[in-house]
């Protein structure tokens, strides 16, 4: 339930956020004509994501076990995929995002209400896209049958829209570029559990062999229908008795991401620019 609150959490918030700029930049110019097309790009942005969501699930449930399963592998390497840039370029960007979304929301200023709603559809589209199959891939792998991944995404998202609100109220100031390292951290090792139970399928629907082949089986230290093997299950895909292709493929994706996603000199690194007029001011 934990990783389901912290994708809903991160993903709301980075939706939330960007909601926000583009709402207070349009009150503080002046221009409360052009709010009604910024909801209405939004509003669809969001109906588009839900949709997209609910075709995944109710659209596999008319597939046979193994076509359910291939689907359900390739679905979370796409998933791992996505996740893994935006927690890269949102790292790089965070300190940057609100310039960024007012330099676009000038220009469609200029260009009229199409572009307008064009705009936010794009600013929220991308983000609700990438939360759906996320979630779904994440719920696909950890779910026990009952409603609790569903409920953690729908309370990170809830918590996610209240931080949103409190920037636009100025009544909360958090460093956003730790926050988005922190929390795309977490993502990381999330995104190596969907990643790992991703091929765990590809390996049910015969697409890649050696499902009968275990790297260790601890299932009596840690049995799986123990609240802490469920703790476990819901916070990190962990398994008790992965196949040697699960192991590897999450040793393989987990410790070089990781490891670049926090030591990427990318983003502690200053422009040379900036460096030199720090350095003129001094």
């Amino acid at each position: 339930m934990f990783s389901n609150y912290l994708i809903g959490l991160r993903e709301g918030l980075e939706a939330s956020l960007v909601v926000c700029i583009l709402i207070a930049y349009l009150v503080k110019t002046g221009r409360r004509d052009a709010l009604k097309p910024i909801w209405l790009g939004i509003g669809v942005a969001i109906l588009l994501a839900m949709g997209f969501g609910c075709a995944l699930e109710f659209g596999s449930q008319e597939l046979t076990f193994k076509a359910q399963e291939g689907l359900g592998g390739s679905l979370s390497i796409i998933a791992v995929g996505l996740v893994t840039w935006m927690v890269f370029w949102m790292r790089r960007t965070a300190r940057h995002l609100k310039s960024e979304l007012h330099g676009r929301l000038d220009a469609a200023l200029a260009m009229g209400t199409g572009a307008l709603v064009a705009t936010a559809f794009l600013a929220v589209g991308r983000e609700g896209l990438e939360t759906a199959l996320f979630v779904w891939a994440s719920v696909h792998a950890a779910s026990d049958g009952t409603p609790r991944p569903l409920i953690g995404v729908a309370l990170g998202l809830a918590t996610a829209v209240l931080l949103g609100w409190l920037f636009y109220r100025g009544a909360l100031r958090i460093n956003l570029a730790k926050f988005f390292t922190w929390t795309g951290g977490m993502l990381v090792v999330v995104a190596a559990g969907v990643l790992a139970y991703g091929f765990h399928d590809l390996q049910e629907a015969g697409i890649v062999p050696g499902l009968t082949h275990l790297a260790f089986d601890i299932s009596g230290v840690i049995p799986p229908d123990s609240w802490y093997g469920t703790l476990l299950k819901g916070v990190l895909n962990f398994q008790p008795d992965p196949t040697v292709v699960q192991l590897t493929v999450w040793l393989l994706y987990l410790v070089p991401v990781l490891t670049l996603f926090l030591l990427d000199p990318r983003v502690t690194a200053k422009p040379r620019g900036r460096e030199r007029a720090e350095s003129t001011s001094r």
